[in-house]
């Protein structure tokens, strides 16, 4: 039986699980908490999502008005961060699916 918690990550501005063992080496009822406490900060994931595209639509118009090459590319850097935060979210969001598989195996 493995320890689980789960862990702030600023970037994405959410909770990560933290398995300190293998899936399976959990009991039915801490795979169950984990599930439980998963659903709850997964549902947050599509509000972060929608606040890191607001993020890059701003970005993307101060980009449109920018004059001055070194601070587009840095803008544009901006961007493609909140870009891979998104992706990043995205395969976090479908983790449930897998859990959740898993559990009922």
């Amino acid at each position: 039986m493995g320890d689980y918690r789960f862990q702030w990550n600023e970037r994405l501005r959410i909770a990560l699980p933290v398995l300190e063992g293998e899936w399976e080496s959990y009991g039915t009822r801490e795979q169950s908490e984990m599930v439980e406490r998963w659903e709850l900060i997964r549902g947050a994931i599509p509000d972060r999502i929608m606040e890191f595209e607001r993020i890059i639509n701003v970005k993307q118009a101060e980009l449109f008005e920018e004059e001055n090459f070194a601070e587009s590319c840095r803008i544009n850097a901006e961007i493609a961060e909140y870009a891979s935060r998104i992706n990043d979210l995205h395969i976090w969001y479908r983790v449930n699916q897998q859990l959740d598989s898993r559990r009922h195996s």
